[in-house]
């Protein structure tokens, strides 16, 4: 495993840190917005990104201002929508197409019809992107995948992505690992060491370009990932956060992630 760039000095390591929202910094709720946010995640949060000079962004499926609701009054820097949309570490908002808000509306209005005949299921239209959530209705995944299939196929600008109890139809070429190369091209993360922390099959893009970076990616719970290394909840999660903080905090810092990590595992151990 490549290890992270270092300040001169044996000071603590420049790196870049990067999460997922549902499911890697809070628990996995029922519908988007049954989540629970522990009262102390936005000042965590916070400490992470000052710790590390603003070098912390999340990067999610949801949207912007989802995540500015949730972690309020913080404002990091965000990649909503699988990369369709994001804001810089500096605060400046990049504008989405039109063309893509436009058609991301129409294939919500092509799934509604199925939402309003089975209830149980949850339609999150975003501003860029489509969510079809079947958590409450299992049984109902390969219906809600041709749906989707269906909706898009007059939008060849979109493609499927699959995850947790959810289908997503988003612009091709954006995803969370093109999220987190173009956060890895600007200030303040250029130059340094990039991990990504996350849980679903949509994060896998983001644990393969930090890798590809020479940074570690970070799965967390069970499952097939490409990501070198795992964790076990999203309670770890926290700690990391905190540890690594702990470790940026420190004028002579050890560059070794793993040593000052104990809860993080091989993932290709067995």
């Amino acid at each position: 495993m490549p290890e992270p760039t270092a300040h001169p000095g044996g000071a603590a390591p420049l790196l870049a840190i990067f999460t997922d929202f549902d499911g890697t910094l809070v628990e996995i709720a029922e519908t988007p917005d049954a989540i629970e946010i522990p009262a102390e995640l936005a000042d965590q949060l916070d400490r992470t990104a000052r710790d590390f000079d603003q070098a912390f962004a999340v990067i999610t499926g949801r949207e912007i201002a989802d995540i500015d609701r949730f972690l309020s009054p913080l404002h990091l820097a965000v990649a909503g929508a699988h990369g369709a949309q994001r804001r810089r570490a500096d605060g400046t908002l990049l504008e989405l197409d039109e063309a893509v808000s436009t058609a991301a509306d129409a294939i919500a209005k092509s799934i509604a019809p199925l939402v309003a005949e089975h209830p149980d299921l949850i339609l999150e239209p975003k501003d860029g992107a489509v969510a079809l959530h079947f958590r409450q209705a299992p049984d109902l995944e390969e219906e809600c995948l041709l749906a989707m299939q269906e909706a898009i196929a007059e939008h060849p600008d979109f493609t499927l992505v699959p995850g947790k109890m959810v289908i997503e139809a988003r612009p091709a070429g954006f995803d969370k690992g093109s999220a987190l190369r173009a956060f890895m091209q600007e200030e303040p993360f250029a130059g340094r060491t990039p991990i990504f922390i996350g849980d679903d099959t949509t994060d896998e893009d983001a644990f393969r370009v930090a890798q590809e970076m020479g940074g570690i990616g970070i799965k967390l719970g069970a499952g097939e990932t490409i990501a070198r290394m795992r964790i076990a909840d999203v309670a770890s999660v926290h700690a990391l956060l905190k540890g690594l903080a702990d470790i940026a905090a420190r004028p002579h810092a050890s560059s070794g992630v793993a040593e000052e990590a104990p809860i993080l595992a091989d993932s290709t151990a067995h």
